[in-house]
């Protein structure tokens, strides 16, 4: 049986309930949407009896990264920030797998659309998660009529609040037409990522998935499947590829930190492969789970115990 959760949230510098963790309506970032934010993960294992938060420190240099594209005035380093998390999530008691929300938020009370010349803070709340999206049955998905930003509109290595409105509009589209999911093509109509998720495909045993250029987030389980594929034995090949080859791949998966590693089933009701999660997708879904849960001593760097 689990131990009680304490939901708490760091706020303004300090460790409160997260009752209390609220702004302004005249906050900036709430206007404007002048915020960059992270999405991490914790693994509970029971027979360890620790939590494993995922790649924490990672995370964090990739949020520092997007405030410096972002010119938001920001002073924490990545170490800081681990040693907050580590802090709050001792503090919340968790003891089950845990989802972590940090994001740096244009906190004044004033108006105009920037991002310089204006005060951010940042805030971290953590939940209790388990599958964000199935990943045992398959997931159906559709090509989106909505075209994915490219980095010449809003930087797409920066996880930008505002730029999520493009990741709704494909999610709501894809799930009012019955799917479980969406597929972006980028401005060029080259398969660029899921609303919310990297994506990979399987051709012939080579493992294929879209490279920086086509306008997709720098994951860090995208980052840790390319390790994990190499050091599994596939080929691993990022290039451009095309709508049709979504159609004859012999399997698909996404990968992201809420999502995890997930398969698809179909694809514009196009079943892909035999309609069964593939062997190559299976196994770098069962080691990815594995390495996370800290049952992996090849991987144990990229794991933060808290306990």
């Amino acid at each position: 049986m689990s131990s009680p959760f304490q939901d708490i949230s760091y706020f303004e510098g300090n460790y409160v309930p997260s009752s209390s963790a609220k702004i302004s309506i005249q906050t900036h970032a709430f206007q404007y949407g002048t915020a960059v934010f992270g999405g991490l993960r914790g693994y509970f294992n029971p027979e360890k009896e620790n939590l494993f938060l995922f790649r924490l420190e990672d995370h964090f240099q990739r949020l520092v990264n997007s405030t410096k594209i972002m010119q938001l005035q920001f002073s924490l380093s990545p170490l800081e920030l681990v040693d907050i998390t580590k802090e709050l999530v001792r503090k919340t008691g968790a003891k089950q797998n845990i989802y972590l929300r940090p994001i740096v938020y244009t906190s004044s009370l004033q108006l105009s659309p920037r991002f310089h010349d204006v005060k951010a803070d940042i805030a971290i709340y953590v939940l209790r998660m388990d599958d964000y999206l199935d990943t045992q049955n398959g997931l159906t998905t559709m090509v989106s009529s909505w075209t994915r930003f490219s980095d010449n509109m809003i930087p797409t290595l920066s996880k930008v609040s505002g730029g999520y409105v493009n990741s709704a509009l494909a999610k709501s589209e894809a799930v009012q037409n019955g799917m479980d999911e969406a597929i972006f093509l980028d401005n060029r109509g080259f398969v660029s990522e899921g609303s919310a998720e990297n994506i990979f495909l399987v051709r012939k045993g080579t493992i294929i998935t879209p490279s920086l250029g086509s306008s997709i987030l720098e994951g860090i389980t995208r980052r840790t499947i390319l390790t994990l594929a190499k050091d599994l034995g596939y080929e691993v090949i990022e290039r451009d590829i095309l709508r049709s080859e979504l159609y004859i791949a012999d399997e698909i998966f996404f990968s992201g930190t809420g999502v995890q590693v997930a398969w698809v089933k179909s694809v514009d009701h196009r079943t892909i492969g035999d309609g069964k999660i593939g062997k190559i997708s299976s196994h770098i879904q069962s080691e990815f789970f594995k390495l996370v849960k800290g049952n992996s001593d090849q991987y144990k760097a990229w794991l933060t115990p808290i306990y």
